[in-house]
């Protein structure tokens, strides 16, 4: 019997030196994988390069990679911010993506027309093909968007993303309801009115666009839920905190920006 122990206790003892020797070959692998492969250092100047070059697709996507391969880095929130950044360059250019095409604009078109077909809106084909009318010509050749955004508002950290199918396209600051007010669920954006007048309760006159006292900013982007909206402010300095009476509160060219992106009928998720 204790001879039998003894053997056990061998065998169990080379098991055991067998694992932990494969544990610390892993590690090993692991970290020659990390020295065989580029710094973070290389990679950030390939993707300045890149962008000095213009190529901004190829910075973008290193950018990405930074963030993927070294999530624990200092620097991880200044690369996300800078492959967003160059999301919405590329989106307001007329560089084609993987996620628009080249339209050849038909006879009876409008900008409108064409917008609502591509679910896009006036302003972003006008923008990414630098014109300064709606005024198009057949045969012509223009960018348009061919994927839709949504929206996504968290308000536990008070953050607006823009997606596109599972990519944050971008993260905006903003600021939501106080007590919790602003409702949860998945809405719709219903209106968009550029430069809105507000009409405060308890007053008879709509406060102009402009004034001072007109808490909205901007830009409204009225949500299915009535009385609701996703909007400017007058109040920079109270985004990051919950302190609306429920609507989505945004710096003036940030909800400009999004303004001119999405169309009516985006979807928007709102999310404790």
């Amino acid at each position: 019997m204790k001879r039998l122990v003894i053997i056990i206790s061998a065998v169990g003892g080379i098991l055991l030196i067998a694992v932990v020797a494969l544990g610390i070959r892993a590690k090993v692998n692991s970290i020659n994988k990390t020295q065989n492969g580029p710094s973070s250092t290389s990679l950030v100047a390939e993707a300045k390069e890149l962008e000095e070059k213009n190529e901004l697709l190829a910075a973008k996507d290193i950018y990405q990679r930074l963030v993927n391969e070294f999530p624990g880095s200092s620097d991880v929130m200044n690369w996300q911010k800078k492959a967003e950044d160059i999301n919405i360059k590329l989106l307001l250019s007329s560089e084609i993506t993987p996620k628009s095409q080249l339209y050849t604009i038909k006879p009876g078109d409008s900008l409108a027309k064409i917008a609502a077909e591509f679910k896009t809106t006036t302003d972003l084909i006008k923008k990414c093909n630098n014109l300064s009318s709606d005024t198009i010509i057949p045969g012509r050749k223009i960018k348009v968007r061919n994927a839709p955004f949504t929206i996504v508002v968290d308000k536990s950290q008070n953050i607006l993303f823009l997606k596109s199918g599972e990519e944050v396209v971008k993260t905006y600051i903003v600021a939501t309801g106080k007590n919790n007010s602003t409702p949860v669920g998945t809405f719709k954006i219903v209106d968009k009115i550029p430069n809105p007048p507000w009409f405060k309760p308890g007053v008879a006159q709509p406060i102009p666009a402009g004034s001072p006292e007109n808490i909205l900013g901007t830009r409204w982007l009225a949500l299915s839920v009535p009385s609701y909206g996703i909007h400017g402010t007058t109040e920079p300095q109270s985004l990051g905190r919950q302190v609306t009476q429920g609507c989505v509160r945004m710096a003036n060219q940030d909800v400009e920006e999004l303004y001119t992106i999405v169309p009516k009928g985006t979807e928007v998720t709102i999310v404790d």
